[in-house]
């Protein structure tokens, strides 16, 4: 069965039931290993998937099908109008976002979403270049300056449930990868504390073989220093979980994963799901999820998909838009789902929040084959420190084109190549990386990658005793000219700005911020502007290689 409407003939209607049922959005906290609002009672996630999927190139180390591109549907307010009725319907009380782009607006949405009862669930990274990279994983300045930025923003809403640091980011053969997670985890944790933010601090995993999955999500909360402390914990573990597949039941689907999880210390939800494998989707899963074999370890969950989204299994989505974004269809899959939900009708609520155990935060598990990360985690990014240093530095990465993500990667690359074949002692590429198995970061790999690129060509045009051809690399270097006299000098200075290269502290707001370099355009909107196909900022640029360390490839909404 499908329902086709179009927006205009909701909005009046919809106009009329929000003016008449304003109230303020009730505060979500947690308390041990569950969700409750300021009123005490127990809060489930009941929620969808919203978001347009952006661009897919597919290439050979693209095996994700993971977007190059993304439309910010936050920021689309005529879309937001056209889609509430229908999001109402379905009964939701939460979407999640996998990326928004910190430059637009997004008081419609946010405030419509609110008004509704409807909270966001909001994904700080961006496509390809704005995400911790499984394969060339780096926490830098970029990273966390975006973060910060997209936190503030969204700071003056009421209806942001979570942030989520990663999406699928640390998979079975990439768990050193997760020290880098875990510090992302930190460095926004302390950020919105700072701030008197009670927001939380989530995560979204693959759910791969319980020999990483189990140890990744402890890891996510143990505390390294051993003394019970929060600050390097998540405080949402999602799972990405597609193991219930037509009529399934819970014995048969989810009791083993809940079952491993039934001692976990934060609150966890399913941060996707709705099997595609044997269609048609009954979603009889759903009214399970919130039952009372569930209830006990997991706080709900998220249906995917709204929009329409393509994967390596098949097509997920729920409803199609017309191409002048004016129409909403749904589909059978919408009505489905919109039953099964419709049978949730009541929370179990229960435990009392005041009979809630506290979490503790136990010390971290020693590595092991299986799963490898260090509990070294690298430092917070330091923007001050890595501007002093560029300052510093004698050949400067300066680009012909605004639009040089290709051209860095491959200068670095270049670039370290060439200092290898230096064989000077000193020279080398090793202050720009770091390895999350055995816990040693270099002391410039928090920086932005431009000024990464900057100190690989001022090592090598040092090297060569400052000859000018020597800082050319193919036009896209230039002499300092308020660089020390000397590359002797140049090392004290740069020395003297980061003297402290480990250092943990408080981020704060970046002088200067970014949003994404493009603006939105090309989605089913319906604004007169069109909707928004956004690119990462190119000062967010991650994906660059370090000769057999570093590669091009964002890590970034993974269809599971």
């Amino acid at each position: 069965m499908f329902n086709t409407l179009r927006a205009p003939a909701l909005l009046t209607l919809l106009t009329a039931f929000i003016a008449g049922t304003v109230q303020a959005i009730p505060k979500v906290t947690r308390t041990g290993k569950y969700l409750y609002t300021d009123t005490g009672s127990r809060f489930f996630i009941k929620g969808i998937a919203y978001q347009e999927q952006g661009v897919v190139i597919h290439s050979d180390d693209n095996n994700f099908g993971e977007p190059s591109t993304f439309v910010d549907p936050l920021a689309l307010g005529d879309a937001c109008k056209r889609d509430l009725p229908f999001l109402q319907e379905l009964g939701v009380n939460a979407i999640r976002v996998y990326s928004v782009n910190s430059s637009l607006n997004h008081d419609v949405c946010m405030n419509l979403f609110s008004q509704a009862g409807i909270y966001t669930i909001i994904d700080l990274s961006l496509p390809l270049n704005g995400s911790i990279d499984r394969l060339a994983p780096s926490w830098g300045t970029n990273i966390l300056n975006q973060y910060i930025t997209t936190i503030d923003v969204f700071s003056k809403y009421d209806n942001v449930l979570a942030y989520n640091i990663g999406n699928e980011v640390v998979l079975g053969d990439s768990t050193a990868v997760a020290p880098y997670v875990k510090a992302a985890a930190r460095d926004t944790k302390a950020y919105l504390k700072s701030k008197s933010s009670s927001i939380l601090v989530g995560y979204a995993a693959i759910n791969g073989a319980s020999t990483f999955r189990e140890p990744l999500a402890k890891y996510l909360t143990c505390d390294p220093s051993g003394a019970n402390s929060d600050s390097t914990s998540i405080d949402l573990y999602g799972l990405n979980d597609y193991s219930w597949c037509g009529d399934s039941t819970f014995q048969g689907s989810y009791a083993g994963t809940t079952s491993s999880f039934a001692d976990y210390n934060v609150a966890a939800y399913f941060s996707e799901y709705g099997c595609i494998l044997t269609p048609p989707r009954l979603w009889t899963e759903a009214p399970v999820l919130f039952g009372t074999d569930m209830a006990p370890v997991w706080s709900g969950g998220i249906a995917f998909s709204y929009f329409p989204a393509t994967s390596a299994q098949g097509e997920f989505g729920m409803v199609t838009i017309s191409a002048d974004g004016s129409t909403v269809t749904t589909s059978a899959d919408f009505d489905r789902l919109k039953t099964q939900y419709g049978l949730v009708t009541s929370f179990v609520d229960s435990p009392a929040q005041s009979a809630a155990a506290a979490s503790s935060y136990p010390a971290c598990a020693a590595a092991n084959t299986g799963f490898v990360a260090s509990t070294t985690l690298p430092p917070t990014p330091n923007e001050a420190a890595c501007k002093c240093l560029e300052s510093t530095l004698s050949c400067h990465f300066t680009p012909q084109s605004s639009n040089y993500t290709g051209v860095l990667g491959a200068l670095i690359d270049e670039g370290c190549g060439m200092l290898g074949q230096l064989n000077q002692p000193g020279v080398s590429c090793v202050d720009i990386g770091g390895d999350g198995q055995t816990g040693v970061y270099g002391r410039v790999a928090d920086c932005d990658p431009t000024i990464k690129a900057t100190y690989v060509m001022s090592q090598y045009y040092d090297a060569n005793n400052r000859n000018v051809q020597a800082c050319s690399f193919s036009g896209n270097g230039t002499v300092n000219p308020n660089a020390p006299s000397s590359a002797g000098a140049a090392s004290a200075a740069a020395s003297s700005c980061i003297s402290n290269p480990g250092a943990i502290f408080t981020p704060t707001t970046p002088a200067t911020t970014k949003g994404p370099a493009s603006t939105n355009k090309g989605g089913s909107g319906g604004n007169t502007t069109g909707a928004a196909s956004a690119l990462a900022n190119p000062s967010a640029l991650i994906g660059m290689t370090v000769t057999a360390l570093l590669s091009v490839m964002g890590a970034v909404w993974t269809l599971a």
